[in-house]
């Protein structure tokens, strides 16, 4: 062997014996984040590096034992806080310098999950251990997000109420009377627990508290308005697979899923709302690609669920999604293009028009569902509006108005709305008037006999000041109707 080949080989061997030592390397187990959600509680071990491991369940009592190899603690556990989750205590060992044992003592058996996650942009190296609850009847609290030994992760809690099946509305509902249901509007606040979404400047704000925040206020205004109601897929700190969340949804009897987001873009100056339906063939812009790809990533932070048709032939299950997929489209389009217009009235928007793309969460056969961005929260400007109560809510008035007009006019049969239409109980609209030289708020609301209040809401009036020339949109208004 030639001098130069010894040399290549030497330098080789060097080359490949750094890369096993950097792969067999100890990881440190830098600390640990807890979330509680409905039916399952997430411990989060943030790691300088990739780990290999096993888990294990142990009875009399309830445990579980967690190998990690090549790691060591640095970190400890005693400000996490439990309440409100089987765990009653976490453990470690260090076994050998090569492994390290975590036992989480338990109050009762669990069905365990874990993975790995590689790093993104927000987090390192992850160990995630998923401890689902067994008994069925079980209904426990929603504990906010805690987090121990690593304080620069973004994890900002946010309160938490606890779930009920039927969820909670935060207000009374109006009765609906003569036996007619109620129009089901699921709305999904994007992100949550170990995945905080898009990040502000500064990293200040979090997409996930964002969403949840106008999530609530937009079940709050739909739950004050008879023959709708509104249920929260997330009502808190908590991760949801992204088809997990439609599934939810259906659960709930939906007839419209809307998903409330708040992005980020590779350029700070982006701005503007926008609103999205699916489409399997490609992105109408670079921006909804983008958009889409990045969502859809989410999921890699675990699990997904799927729509079965198992028991259907496969010529006949695929032209029934067809079809099912078709009208489902069509709806979403309609609802989306009355949204982006009562979104234009109070913030500049991204696009015109209804953007599609292949957003996961949108990809539901038999529920109408659009995708709302509410603002770039990378965007400083936009991001110190996102983060105001009064934007939020004439964000959430305005996306209330857009299903209204919709849904007042396609009301879907047996629900009471259809049946306002029916009995002639239903004004037509949406109507459009100009405003003219002499004119005023009352004098327009009393020709259309509709309400001031009602005449401000569907318009986002501060005051009743107007100007020559100016559109307005009339609301429909349900006649007087015994309940």
């Amino acid at each position: 062997m030639g001098l130069a080949m010894r040399i290549s080989a030497l330098v080789s061997g060097v080359f490949w014996a750094v890369v096993a030592a950097d792969l067999y390397a100890a990881s440190d187990v830098r600390g640990v984040r807890l979330w509680r959600a409905p039916d399952n509680t997430r411990l989060v071990f943030d790691l300088s590096g990739p780990v290999q491991h096993s888990v294990f369940t142990l009875t009399s009592p309830n445990r579980l034992v967690i190998d990690v190899s090549n790691a060591h603690l640095a970190t400890t556990f005693s400000a996490l806080s439990l309440s409100n989750t089987p765990i009653t205590s976490v453990r470690a060992a260090q076994r050998s310098p090569s492994e390290l044992r975590l036992v989480i003592d338990l109050s009762a058996a669990v069905t365990p999950k874990s993975f790995s996650l590689a790093p993104n942009q927000q987090y390192g190296h992850r160990l995630v251990v998923d401890l689902f609850d067994q008994a069925a009847d079980a209904a426990p609290s929603i504990s906010p997000s805690v987090t121990a030994g690593v304080p620069n992760v973004p994890s900002t809690p946010v309160p938490v109420v606890p779930p009920t099946t039927p969820s909670q509305p935060s207000m009374p509902l109006p009765p609906v009377p003569n036996g007619k249901r109620a129009i089901v509007i699921a709305i999904d606040a994007g992100h949550g627990g170990e995945d905080p979404g898009a990040i502000g400047p500064n990293k200040s704000q979090y997409e996930k508290n964002v969403t949840l925040a106008i999530a609530k206020e937009l079940q709050r205004q739909i739950n004050g308005e008879k023959g709708f109601r509104a249920e929260l897929v997330r009502t808190g700190d908590y991760f949801i697979p992204l088809r997990k969340r439609t599934e939810i949804a259906r659960k709930k009897g939906a007839d419209l899923f809307v998903s409330i987001h708040a992005d980020a873009a590779p350029r700070a100056q982006a701005f503007g709302a926008s609103v999205y339906a699916l489409s399997d063939r490609g992105a109408t812009s670079e921006t909804a690609r983008w958009l889409a790809d990045s969502e859809n990533q989410s999921d890699l932070i675990g699990g997904a669920g799927n729509v079965s048709l198992d028991d259907k032939d496969r010529m006949l299950a695929g032209v029934l999604l067809d079809l099912s997929m078709t009208a489902s489209l069509s709806s979403s389009l309609n609802i989306g293009q009355k949204v982006l217009s009562n979104l234009g009235r109070i913030t500049p928007l991204h696009k015109q028009r209804v953007e599609q793309a292949g957003f996961m969460v949108l990809k539901s056969p038999d529920i109408p569902s659009i995708l709302v961005e509410t603002g770039f929260i990378s965007n400083p400007n936009e991001a110190k509006k996102l983060g105001s109560a009064s934007h939020q809510q004439a964000l959430a008035r305005s996306i209330h108005s857009g299903v209204r007009q919709f849904f007042q006019q396609n009301p879907p049969p047996g629900t009471y709305i259809a049946w306002l239409r029916d009995e002639g109980k239903l004004a037509p609209g949406p109507r459009e008037h100009r405003v003219s030289s002499g004119e005023s708020l009352a004098m327009i609301a009393e020709r259309y006999q509709v309400s001031l209040v009602a005449l401000r809401t569907a318009n986002n009036l501060k005051n009743d000041g107007l100007k020559v020339g100016q559109n307005l949109d009339i609301p429909p208004t349900a006649l007087a109707v015994q309940p």
